[in-house]
């Protein structure tokens, strides 16, 4: 299954009826240039489990010091994934392999019924 499938799947699993009103996912650029994606968390499985956080260029407040950076972390129910104008599906793909390996099964209900 394609990155962006695996993504759409995650986040269709999620939806309740009531955790889509109010969180969700989203990508936007940056000025780095880069990608900045957050994907809420709150009210998921994924809400107590613990991220390893990734930083690769970038400096301990997280901002980008080499043209090649990425810093992927959970902060307050949010999980952050950012990085350069050539990451974002390894961004999407840490997310994801996060999730798998924290989350259920597929087909079974993912949005803690």
């Amino acid at each position: 299954m394609s990155t962006l499938a695996r993504l759409q799947s995650w986040y269709s699993r999620q939806c309740n009826g009531e955790w889509e009103h109010a969180s969700g996912i989203s990508i936007q650029s940056c000025d780095n240039p880069g990608w900045w994606v957050k994907i809420d968390l709150i009210g998921t499985p994924l809400e107590r489990s613990v991220f390893t956080e990734i930083a690769e260029g970038v400096d301990a407040q997280r901002f980008a010091q080499v043209p090649d950076w990425m810093s992927c972390y959970k902060e307050d129910g949010v999980w952050h994934g950012a990085g350069d104008d050539a990451k974002l599906e390894r961004i999407l793909e840490s997310f994801l392999a996060w999730a798998e390996a924290n989350g259920i099964k597929d087909g079974e209900a993912d949005h803690g019924e």
